[in-house]
């Protein structure tokens, strides 16, 4: 062999090798960053899905007589905001997921009071139409519970991605970013108070 040809030959490998390796963590990340966004998005579905349900569940709740106008108000209100905020992953601030999370959040609560109040309503309880909305209204709050372990299970996974070395350099460079992940309501820390005696 030439002597001539080796270190030019030796300088084209690790040229070569030093692009499959970029190529590959770019690629790598593109994926990841994708998984992110369908995550993120499959938690806007089941958020929607909440806000389709409880438009349907106020509609039926109003031919209650007499209930009261104050709880409707707050759900119908709540949902609002909470149908006004979106959120795009790849922008977004921890801030802005926060206030993303406390709007729904603040939905949770006013279906909460909602679903309470009528408990002094035995005849709206044996409306099917109000019962199928109510057992769907839990589903949906379980698969929102998933969405959001699954989109941040994802989100970790691509945070520490971009951590490792030797993608570290690859994301600088390309400008990938972390994400922010979903936290857990205020005060969901606090159990719960159960009095028997009251």
């Amino acid at each position: 062999m030439n002597r001539k040809w080796l270190v030019p030959g030796i300088i084209i490998g690790i040229i070569v090798v030093l692009g499959m390796l970029i190529i590959g963590g770019y690629n790598g990340l593109v994926g990841q960053r994708e998984n992110v966004n369908n995550a993120l998005a499959n938690v806007d579905t089941q958020y929607q899905r909440r806000s389709d349900l409880v438009k349907n569940l106020v509609a039926t709740v109003k031919g209650a007589a007499n209930f009261e106008q104050e709880t409707l108000t707050q759900v119908t209100e709540a949902r609002a905001k909470a149908t006004s905020i979106s959120i795009d992953p790849s922008n977004a601030t921890p801030e802005q997921l926060a206030q993303y999370q406390q709007s729904q959040g603040e939905l949770s609560q006013a279906l909460g009071r909602l679903l309470a109040v009528t408990e002094n309503y035995p005849e709206l309880k044996s409306v099917a139409n109000f019962q199928d909305l109510q057992v769907q209204l839990e589903g949906t709050e379980n698969r929102i519970a998933v969405a959001r372990q699954d989109y941040n299970a994802v989100v970790t996974t691509y945070n520490t991605t971009i951590s490792r070395f030797p993608t570290n350099l690859t994301a600088g460079v390309f400008g990938f970013d972390r994400y922010t992940t979903f936290k857990a309501d205020q005060g969901s820390e606090d159990a719960p108070t159960v009095d028997f005696n009251s």
